[in-house]
């Protein structure tokens, strides 16, 4: 491509209107995979939530329409209709189609506001085919209709009414996103969120695709959340709330202690989710550790020369939620997830010390129970320390009890290399065999590795199983582990496709998600897909990998005949070293499943159900999901 060397006004581009948003989605909306699709929904819920933190709204109802296009309708003021002062063309017009217009700069409309860049309404209208806003306001209805950001009516009458409030239907556009299929879990999951955060707030949700519809209503707002979050999970006391006002911050914070060894943060400011925490987090985490560790020097858990608990001992299976409402609020990065406001760390602070420690004086059996929980999990700490200094030595892959021994690759570079966790030793041979010992690594499992969910890090860190793993990945674990210190790139699970295999896949997700969340969070696990059967035809083989793929294939080649031979593979030693490469470790072949992990509150979630302690959720879980599986072998 010839470069020209002219670099004047000519050759400045001013995008006009919303082009801006439909040339470049990913700055506004963070991508225009299935994240972004859903992020439509939630910029347009958002400005009905902040009619309710404003005290205008009481109702949201979202509906998701049979061809996956979206109305919310919202009982708040409405947005204006009268004619812009500046920009000369109705106020609602000007919403939808400008870009940085909206109540939330200082006008007064909005003290707290989470969405802060005036983006929302015309982000969505810009990257949607058809776009209808119906304004109710004064005892009139108005509409307007618009296309991929641009205006396709007037502001028209359309007639009388007793409501107030905005409607807004919106059908995305195919030529943005890859894909337009909204799913139920994901947005029934943020309105939940937003309902728990915003207290006597009714949302509800209608899937007219499936003819589902929840309602989502919480007079105990984070109170509710903490003890939907803990539902599953053996609980050591009642949720304990604390609120807390000084000048414009609003600090609400709810806090529960569960049987676990895994704690679970949950931070928001103006309702955004603050994944990567901040200072209000900050603030919580000082004072809640620093009241513990006064309480236990003071009744004498604690003597005077014993060390401090840290705060990882304190927050040992606690689950809390911190929400703060704040007029002006300053979030790090582009994608709002982190809170840089200094102040507010003290403010917090100030707020959650004095609370927790009225609580822990009022209530001297709950400070027991707190205390001698961050005990034991501080001698859990000590000794997994411990054990963690024994996995860091390199003798222990050759030592002769390991029930499998890495078999490593040549390559040093991490980009290039992918290590198998294989389950049994028949199977780890074949591997072994037919690998590409360039780049692939073999380490075998035998039976099933521990489970995490319902043993502390010292207890688990006695498995050999688990300390193999760890040693071959060479990143540490816990809060010591560095996703930037892994061996290998990819990490592939690869078990035999029956019920066993599967559960050997949950325990291994479960140790990873709890002690190496990045390995998840970050894309480097992965799960292999083996074929299901063998179908022989002449002399000629064909491997298929699901019953559908059989049937599709055997009507493909005329029919099962005399001179067909289908062969069902019950496990992966049934391959040998060839036919495992062939199918299963041949990058130019082979099928991976990339693990993901969407919602850390969902996964949590999923995790307690399947490998804790409780029965009940999880029966109810396989009842609920049983029709969504698509390939089961008992």
């Amino acid at each position: 491509m010839e470069i020209n060397n002219i670099y004047d006004e000519s050759q400045i581009q001013v995008l006009e209107g919303l082009e801006a948003v439909r040339k470049r989605p990913g700055m506004y909306i963070g991508s225009t995979s299935i994240r972004g699709l859903h992020h439509l929904v939630y910029e347009i819920v958002d400005n009905s939530i902040d009619e309710a933190m404003a005290g205008f709204c009481k109702n949201i109802d979202v509906f998701i329409h049979p061809d996956n296009s979206i109305t919310v309708i919202d009982d708040g003021r409405g947005m204006p209709v009268g004619m812009h002062h500046k920009m000369k063309i109705p106020t609602v017009e000007v919403i939808m189609t400008v870009l940085h217009a909206g109540g939330k700069f200082g006008g007064g409309a909005y003290k707290v506001s989470g969405g802060l860049h005036g983006v929302g309404a015309s982000v969505v209208n810009a990257l949607s085919e058809t776009c209808e806003v119906e304004v109710s306001v004064d005892g009139e209805i108005w509409k307007q209709t618009f296309s991929k950001g641009k205006t396709t009516s007037t502001l028209v009458n359309i007639g009388t009414t007793q409501e107030h409030g905005t409607k807004i239907f919106f059908m995305p556009d195919a030529e943005i996103f890859e894909e337009i299929d909204f799913d139920y879990e994901t947005v029934s999951q943020r309105l939940r969120e937003l309902a728990f955060l915003n207290k006597g707030i009714r949302i509800t949700l209608t899937d007219e695709r499936e003819d589902k519809k929840q309602e989502f209503l919480y007079e105990g707002g984070i109170k509710s959340f903490v003890d939907y979050l803990n539902r599953n999970k053996g609980k050591i006391h009642d949720t304990i709330y604390i609120e807390g006002r000084k000048d414009e911050y609003i600090v609400e914070i709810a806090l529960q202690y569960n049987d676990t060894y895994t704690e679970n943060l949950f931070s928001f400011a103006n309702n955004i989710d603050t994944v990567e925490g901040g200072t209000h987090l900050v603030g919580f985490k000082t004072a809640l550790t620093r009241i513990v560790n006064d309480y236990a020097k003071k009744f004498g858990f604690l003597k005077e020369n014993d060390k401090n608990l840290s705060g990882e001992d304190v927050r040992e299976g606690l689950t809390a939620v911190i929400s703060i409402k704040l007029t002006d609020p300053q979030f790090e990065g582009q994608t709002k997830t982190k809170l840089g406001n200094s102040e507010v760390r003290g403010i917090v602070d100030g707020i959650v010390g004095e609370a927790i420690s009225n609580v822990l004086e009022e209530n001297p059996e709950l400070g027991k129970k707190i205390i001698d929980k961050s005990l034991n999990a501080a001698r859990a700490r000590d000794a997994a320390k411990k054990a963690r200094e024994l996995t860091r030595r390199k003798s222990i892959l050759e030592s002769t009890t390991l029930p499998g021994k890495l078999s490593d690759c040549a390559s040093k570079d991490p980009m290039e290399c992918e290590i198998y966790l294989v389950e049994g030793d028949s199977a780890g041979g074949s591997a072994k065999q037919g690998r590409d010992r360039k780049f692939q690594a073999i380490l075998p499992l035998k039976g099933k590795i521990m489970n995490v969910e319902k043993q502390r890090i010292d207890k688990m860190l006695a498995s050999l199983e688990i300390r193999a793993m760890i040693t071959a990945f060479g990143a540490g674990i816990g809060k010591d582990f560095d996703v930037k210190k892994i061996r290998y790139d990819r990490i592939i699970i690869m078990t035999d496709a029956d019920v066993d295999g599967a559960h050997i896949r949950t325990l291994l997700l479960t140790f990873f998600y709890r002690y190496m969340k990045e390995l998840v969070e970050e894309g480097h696990v992965y799960v292999a897909q083996p074929p299901l059967y063998k179908v022989t035809k002449g002399k000629k083989d064909h491997y298929v990998y699901s019953d559908l793929e059989l049937k599709n294939y055997l009507l493909e080649i005329g029919g099962k005949d005399n001179n067909t031979d289908i062969q069902r593979y019950k496990g992966l030693g049934e391959m040998d070293a060839h036919q495992l490469w062939d199918t299963t470790m041949n990058p130019e072949e082979r099928v991976l499943l990339q693990v993901h992990v969407e919602d850390a509150m969902a996964a949590d979630e999923i995790f307690t159900i399947l490998m804790g302690d409780k029965v009940e959720p999880r029966r109810e879980f396989i009842q609920e999901n049983a029709k969504k599986v698509l390939n089961l072998d008992i």
